[in-house]
């Protein structure tokens, strides 16, 4: 349900999806930074952001109409155009946010991916640790580490660029991620969306946790020779 003078532009899925990846994120972070005794919630939050993840680029396909990656990616000339401040006003991701967007889901899911694989070198190990061998987790670690600072660079670029949109240009950004709403000014009414496909969404998440419980569960033992 929308107020008067606003339209729905970002469904339900794709707001608590944004929401849930900043979360489950900074737990990321903190939970690897607490200490290996937190290294069990440290995996749990890996395991959402790869869920979450995955779901966000299956939402690109089959979500609603500004959710979809052939609704809000564009090629260089559009890019070009917007940076010179012609053509219309994007209703939903700018070309420029677009491949923010991009560039982040690619980050996480190598991120995501890569902790799946590596270990703390100490005691504990991601659920795959046991699929391959030691050196090659080692490798896998080296790079989950070293993208985990593009990843914190990509976020510091977008509260950046967030920061300008809402400050500088009086853009409603936060405000439309939380209610999925513009104003009806800046949305024509044949852009705006009807609804949010929440079972569908529900659906997607489901067989996506349980292919990755399942894939888990599966897994030889994660356990770390220390001698």
């Amino acid at each position: 349900m929308t107020s008067e003078g606003e339209r729905l532009v970002w469904d339900l899925p794709v707001r608590v999806t944004h929401w849930m990846i900043a979360v489950a994120v900074a737990g990321s972070w903190a939970t690897h930074y607490a200490g290996v005794e937190w290294f069990a919630w440290h995996r749990r939050c890996g395991y959402t952001t790869l869920v979450l993840v995955l779901f966000r680029v299956a939402w690109g396909f089959v979500g609603t109409r500004h959710a979809r990656f052939g609704g809000f990616l564009r090629g260089p000339g559009a890019i070009a155009d917007y940076l010179r401040g012609r053509g219309p006003v994007p209703v939903g991701h700018s070309p420029l946010g677009a491949l923010s967007v991009l560039a982040m889901l690619c980050v996480l899911l190598v991120q995501a991916c890569t902790g799946l694989f590596a270990n703390d070198e100490i005691m504990n190990a991601g659920p795959f640790y046991g699929w391959i061998d030691p050196a090659s987790s080692n490798s896998i670690t080296s790079l989950h580490r070293s993208v985990s600072e593009l990843l914190l660079a990509l976020i510091a670029l977008h509260l950046a660029a967030v920061a300008w949109f809402v400050g500088v240009r009086r853009q409603p950004l936060l405000r439309a991620m939380i209610t999925g709403t513009k104003p009806a000014a800046l949305v024509p009414e044949r852009q705006s969306i009807s609804g949010s496909r929440v079972a569908l969404a529900l659906g997607i998440v489901v067989v996506l946790a349980g292919l990755l419980a399942l894939a888990v569960r599966s897994a030889p033992p994660a356990e770390i020779a220390l001698f």
